[in-house]
């Protein structure tokens, strides 16, 4: 077999690592935000329909 060695994800061309963390963190804050709102809107119907 081939030995194709380790990449380096860092130091790899066309990988903007700073790029990928901030996308990152804008997915987690998403995330969170529409499981709260999600969340919100469930208790508010139960309050207001039950």
């Amino acid at each position: 077999m081939a030995d194709h060695g380790e990449i380096q994800y860092s130091t790899a061309d066309g990988n903007d690592y700073q790029e990928h963390e901030h996308t990152y963190h804008l997915f987690l804050q998403l995330a969170k935000w529409g499981v709260i709102i999600t969340a919100a809107v469930l208790v508010l119907m139960a309050y207001f329909l039950v």
